[in-house]
């Protein structure tokens, strides 16, 4: 029997894959993700028959992966006992112990990295499998329900659109604001600065534009009403 304890105890932080910063020494996802690889070529060369790399199917990491539920940690409830579904179960059970989805898609995430970067061809990856995928998803699903976690993914939160501004941190005068106060068809002073707007419409979008713009400035917010009446 082939011990794994290794690969049953990895680390699935997802840590990057550069150096550490400590003279070149590799960091814990590539010591983790040599140590995966050197597992499972030893499963390959104890397996009845034997196996080589290059024949190595969807279908043996399928047989690989459930060979490491006997060292699994994650107790996984079956469907008739009674903490089904229970995240804090109050007592013991006799339900198994498996592997934890997490670490089962971390390590599949990181044998499919290492086989190519040991020369096999992205089109032939067996970890890249159909199957295999199907599979992850079949667990996954299972555990959360056994376990009663949910799994879901963090949704990216997007960064904040910021507000388009004019001169002096003043919002842009809109289309709409230049109309009212062109068809008001009245000569007004803008809080005392002196800016004339002509009722005959000589003075212009230019006018407007800025006697709207000081009005925000002044006020920093909307011309009142009584402005344009």
């Amino acid at each position: 029997m082939l011990a794994i304890s290794s690969m049953a105890n990895s680390d699935c932080s997802g840590n990057s894959g550069a150096p550490d910063g400590t003279g070149g020494r590799p960091s814990r996802y590539e010591s983790q993700k040599r140590r995966d690889w050197n597992t499972f070529r030893q499963y390959l060369r104890n397996h009845r028959p034997p196996l080589e790399l290059a024949r190595c199917s969807g279908a043996h990491v399928l047989e690989f992966l459930r060979y490491l539920d006997q060292f699994g940690k994650t107790k996984v409830h079956a469907a008739g006992c009674p903490f089904f579904g229970h995240p804090q179960p109050p007592g013991p059970c006799p339900c198994p112990l498996r592997q934890a989805w997490g670490s089962l898609d971390a390590l599949v995430g990181r044998l499919r990295a290492a086989f190519e970067e040991n020369g096999g061809q992205p089109e032939a990856n067996p970890f890249a499998a159909r199957a295999v995928r199907l599979y992850l998803r079949e667990v996954r699903d299972s555990q959360a329900k056994a376990r009663g976690i949910a799994y879901e993914k963090k949704k990216r939160k997007r960064p904040p659109v910021p507000a388009v501004m004019g001169h002096a941190g003043a919002r842009e005068t809109t289309t709409a604001e230049l109309n009212l106060v062109n068809g008001g068809g009245y000569a007004h002073h803008f809080h005392g600065h002196g800016h004339l707007l002509m009722a005959d419409g000589s003075g212009g979008e230019a006018a407007a534009a800025m006697a709207v713009g000081e009005a925000h400035s002044a006020g920093g917010g909307m011309i009142p009403l009584s402005v344009f009446n």
